[in-house]
């Protein structure tokens, strides 16, 4: 069995120190304009040193992509300088600092966007209360957005972060192109699931190539993946392996799963023997490291998951105790916290965003 505490070195040279990430959370601890506020950089730095990767919460790559208020910002240069700090402030002690960068698409409201048309892959409104209609995007807003993504990079090079992660899970603009819920186009970038995948291949393709121009040799990209929807129609597990394959066989340093549980298993019939992290580990089959992810709260869970994946990233477990890697590393388990009090938030450092988050999918540990 892998060891946690063993470095492991990504297709690009860049080396993280431990088997250890901290997964992307929202905190909507930004300025209204998408910059970095010091609040947000010392949620970040109180939570750095001993993960190998940290991972920030998601930034919008255009004005049309946020998602929602106090939301992370990459669309313009003067972003620049306040990703430095933050940047800085994740590497002070030896983590490698990662930007999550996105386009929401469909997922936000006409009051976050503020005027700005809502944009999608075709005019089909989001499962899920009060969503909205959405304009169906153009060949050449697509060819905006890619470039966009470039852009982004760029930024994050220049911010000096070790790399960034595109978000294609959780029914963002990403995942909505391979989505068949979202994406009902008839042009080159729908239909079947070689057409579906065409606007992840192209700015796979595109930041990649931003990379091999701007970046230091050490500099990484990661993708994120949910692996399934909830939806009808909506893509299964076995689409989930399709596109994994795909994506293994690209100039990606590491896939990243979005799961609730690490060991969540799928209701396809033909799935049912192992759990969806193991089928998808075992179709990448050693040729890029997959990070796993979904209520890891102790050793126990964090050995676990690694029996199928590479990196395991922890999320809530982090906000409950800033100091939870430090405890698993130095063998003070029986210290760590694993509830909280809302009157706790502030001592903690943690935001009304990130306690909405912490709620939602952890109501047991609040106490």
């Amino acid at each position: 069995m892998k060891q946690f505490t063993n470095p492991i070195t990504f297709k690009h040279g860049l080396t993280i120190k431990n088997r250890i990430a901290i997964a992307p959370m929202t905190t909507r601890m930004s300025y209204f304009n998408g910059k970095v506020t010091n609040d947000e950089i010392n949620y970040y730095a109180s939570r750095t040193g001993e993960t190998g990767l940290f991972i920030t919460g998601v930034a919008y790559i255009q004005p049309d992509g946020i998602g929602w208020t106090g939301e992370l910002g990459v669309h313009s240069d003067d972003c620049i300088p306040g990703l430095s700090k933050l940047a800085a402030a994740i590497k002070e002690n030896g983590s490698r600092a990662i930007l999550q960068i996105f386009h929401a698409g469909r997922m936000t409201n006409s009051q976050t966007l503020q005027g700005l048309p809502i944009v999608a892959p075709s005019k089909v409104p989001a499962n899920r209360p009060n969503a909205e209609i959405s304009k169906e995007l153009t060949i050449e807003s697509i060819e905006d957005i890619i470039q966009n993504f470039k852009e982004a990079t760029r930024r994050a090079i220049l911010s000096g972060f070790d790399g960034i992660e595109l978000h294609g899970a959780n029914h963002f603009l990403l995942q909505q192109f391979f989505s068949p819920h979202s994406n009902r186009r008839t042009d080159k970038y729908g239909g079947s699931l070689e057409k579906r995948y065409q606007f992840i291949r192209e700015v796979v393709d595109a930041v990649l190539a931003t990379v091999d121009e701007l970046a230091p040799q050490n500099f990484i990209v990661g993708y994120r993946i949910s692996p399934r929807e909830e939806t009808t129609p909506g893509y299964n597990l076995e689409e989930t392996l399709w596109l994994v394959d795909k994506l293994a066989d690209t100039d990606l340093d590491y896939l990243h799963l979005s799961l609730t549980y690490f060991h969540g298993k799928t209701n396809l019939p033909d799935y049912q023997e192992k759990s969806m992290l193991q089928y998808i580990y075992e179709t990448i089959n050693g040729r890029i490291p997959l990070i796993s992810v979904g209520q890891i709260h102790t050793r126990k869970d964090l050995e676990a998951a690694l029996q199928h994946s590479d990196i395991a990233a922890i999320g809530s477990a982090i906000l409950l105790d800033p100091h939870w890697i430090q405890k698993i590393l130095t063998h003070q388990d029986d210290s760590i916290r694993h509830t909280m009090s809302p009157i706790e938030k502030d001592t903690l450092q943690i935001s009304d965003g990130a306690f909405e988050f912490l709620a939602a999918i952890n109501p047991d540990r609040i106490l």
